[in-house]
């Protein structure tokens, strides 16, 4: 397991910071309810904060991205191109559920939304529409909050405590948020999904109310 911390810089556009660009730590580090301690996040109203504790991106997608590009860009080349603090080989998005607890080092981590990709990803990759290409191909990564805090490193393994709704793997939520978009049966079940963050139970119910889909294009944006 890698695991990895930035600090937020200016990015992109004007006026916008982030973060994304984190790298390996090499000593054990800290872990709050607030994640890694020296880690920063540069929109802390998306990103971070007790939900957002910690981003996990899974290191054999890595290939699938490499093939994408010709010349690969060396962000590629190690872990943390996607923003991630927790780098693995071993569980996806088809294996891992909503609510998952995991043990890793010291900590009690537990899985509580997909990651939703934004623009800032595009910069990243110098790529305008990689942003919309992540959350198309179901690889986005995923989300932790903090359930007891600890010290991690990176030759800690990661380790399934509990798996309480094993019917609820991301990939099936990432399908109904992106692909079945108004499947209203599935989106009963992501509304009464207690474990999982209010915001994705607040979008479900949405949908249901209304009928329509929201509009991703500020999120997913372009490179300017």
């Amino acid at each position: 397991m890698a695991v990895l911390a930035g600090r937020a810089v200016p990015f992109g556009r004007p006026g916008a910071v982030s973060a994304i660009a984190k790298r390996p730590l090499d000593a054990p580090v800290m872990v709050t309810e607030s994640g890694i301690v020296g880690d920063e996040q540069g929109e802390p109203r998306h990103h971070g904060g007790p939900d957002k504790a910690l981003h996990h991106y899974a290191w054999e997608h890595y290939p699938a991205w490499i093939r994408m590009f010709d010349p690969v860009p060396e962000v590629l080349r190690v872990p943390g191109a996607f923003g991630e603090n927790l780098s693995t080989i071993g569980v996806t998005e088809d294996e891992v559920c909503v609510g998952d607890r995991f043990a890793a080092g010291t900590c009690v981590l537990e899985v509580s939304q997909a990651r939703q990709p934004c623009w800032k990803l595009n910069v990243r990759f110098g790529c305008s529409g990689m942003a919309r290409r992540v959350q198309d191909s179901g690889r986005t990564g995923w989300y932790y909050r903090v359930i007891e805090p600890g010290c991690i490193a990176a030759d800690d393994r990661l380790v399934l405590l509990d798996r309480p709704h094993p019917e609820w793997p991301l990939a099936r939520i990432l399908r109904a948020l992106y692909v079945d978009v108004l499947d209203r049966r599935t989106l009963q079940g992501i509304a009464a999904l207690e474990v999982l963050t209010p915001s994705w139970r607040q979008l479900a119910e949405r949908r249901l109310q209304t009928g329509r889909v929201e509009d991703w294009s500020r999120r997913l944006g372009a490179t300017s």
